[in-house]
């Protein structure tokens, strides 16, 4: 048996530390709202079985908080571009190569392009407002139609995504106050505080754990500035403060616009609702105003599986260049310079995606990030503490190891309250990933086929 061969680096390169508390936490509520609570709401009410449906919300942020505090830690020690991938092939390198990272890459090949589907199925139940017969096969046609235009409209260089970004966040703060100020000027109580007999019941708990999937979805997003440690100016200070601000800014954001909507109507008819934004503005300022609000949640949607799609394709294109993962993902176009075999990867999986049931791409996706991300990195900064005691962590976890229990027990929580099929499928997925690493590490000859290489890419940085 050959022992592991060890390596030590430095990063290079000097980035501007320009982002303070403030742009910090902008960027973090930009990433976390998009169109998830104008599609969500229904889902919820219905999930929860009334009013109470707020608590879903209450209880993701609680989670976010705590899972956001993981983030902090990991991502003000490993600043840069990389987030979980970076932390991944840090901490489990000495038993397992590169495994985590390789796995992680693959799961995001399914995940990062579900998360784009829960933005065009929202669009087009919002076009719904426009047309209301429309059939199966309109509706997937539609789908279709949309998700091979952003295909199409990325499938060219584009060097940012920054006007994109604020555009959108410019357009969905709009609509949410928009929707919020129409819920409260024809607001009744009754509708909106009046709970179900016997709803704090057994049930309640069944209900909570899929109300929670439903709302930690929405708060995704939280640790964006966990990928920019090397931007944030004191980043021990910044990092975690723009998480747990934005996440519970998110939370009264979510709080008040769920209540002005449960103003409007009786929460049956919330529940039944596939476009819930423009049945409220239409309730209390009529048909027009509707109209307007259903554009800007149809183009904020657009926009957002734009963006999201941009960003995504490039991340197994960074892990292929590092040769932690498919060879084939690190080829960039020849005309145009861009990785465009994950984009039509993840335009693809996107388009599979659309078929599928709003609430169903939601457990299927968390439920794949659960085990190779969200609770891989709680037992990575576990792993990582005690491997690697010298590193600089300009943010230690606050009454360690708490946050990591009540982030764990949440995680577990949602996972085993997800549906049975999105189990089913993210776990084929995982496993097909592991017969795929396998191939992959006999082929580059990398563990378990040859020695574990250890790289500790951040020991020894100031």
């Amino acid at each position: 048996m050959h022992g592991p061969q060890t390596t030590c680096s430095t990063r290079a390169g000097n980035f501007h530390r320009s982002i303070g508390l403030f742009s910090g936490t902008a960027i973090n509520m930009t990433q976390m709202c998009g169109i998830g609570p104008f599609i969500t709401i229904p889902i919820m009410v219905a999930t929860m079985g009334g009013p109470q449906a707020v608590i879903g919300w209450i209880a993701g942020a609680i989670l976010a908080v705590a899972d956001g505090m993981v983030w902090a830690e990991l991502g003000a020690a490993m600043p840069g571009s990389g987030g979980t991938y970076v932390y991944l092939r840090e901490a489990f390198q000495y038993r397992s190569g590169k495994l985590m990272p390789f796995l992680f890459i693959w799961t995001m090949l399914l995940t990062i392009p579900l998360l784009m589907s829960t933005g065009i199925i929202g669009m087009v139940e919002y076009l719904g407002f426009f047309f209301p017969h429309l059939g199966w096969w309109p509706v997937h046609l539609v789908s279709l139609a949309s998700t091979g235009l952003v295909t199409l409209l990325l499938y060219r260089r584009i060097e940012s995504i920054r006007v994109i970004t604020i555009a959108l966040w410019v357009i969905m703060l709009l609509s949410v106050i928009g929707v919020s100020a129409a819920g409260f000027s024809d607001f009744h109580p009754s509708f909106a505080f009046t709970y179900p007999a016997g709803v704090f019941g057994g049930h309640f708990f069944v209900g909570l754990g899929a109300g929670l999937i439903i709302g930690i979805y929405d708060y995704l997003g939280y640790f964006t500035t966990a990928y920019m440690g090397d931007e944030l100016r004191n980043p021990g200070r910044t990092m975690p403060s723009s998480i747990i601000i934005s996440v519970i800014a998110m939370m009264f954001v979510y709080l008040t616009l769920n209540i002005s909507v449960l103003g409007v109507a009786p929460w049956q008819e919330i529940a039944q609702s596939q476009s819930v934004a423009s049945l409220v503005v239409e309730r209390s300022w009529g048909h027009m105003a509707a109209s307007v609000m259903t554009i800007l949640i149809i183009v904020t949607a657009f926009a957002s599986v734009f963006a999201g799609l941009l960003g995504g394709s490039r991340v197994p294109f960074q892990a292929a260049h590092e040769k932690v993962f498919l060879s084939v993902f690190g080829k960039l176009h020849a005309k145009h310079g861009f990785p465009h075999v994950a984009l039509l990867t993840m335009g693809v999986v996107t388009a599979i995606g659309t078929f599928f049931d709003l609430t169903e791409v939601i457990n299927m996706l968390l439920a794949a990030t659960i085990i190779v991300q969200s609770i891989a990195q709680i037992a990575a900064l576990v792993v990582l503490r005690k491997r690697q005691p010298t590193l600089n962590r300009p943010y230690k976890q606050w009454l360690y190891p708490v946050p990591c229990v009540i982030a764990l027990l949440g995680w577990i929580y949602v996972y085993v309250s997800a549906s049975a099929l999105s189990l089913i499928l993210s776990g084929a997925w995982v496993v097909l990933g592991l017969v795929v690493f396998a191939i992959w590490a006999r082929v580059n000859r990398s563990w378990p086929f040859a020695p574990v290489e250890i790289r500790e890419a951040y020991l020894g940085n100031d």
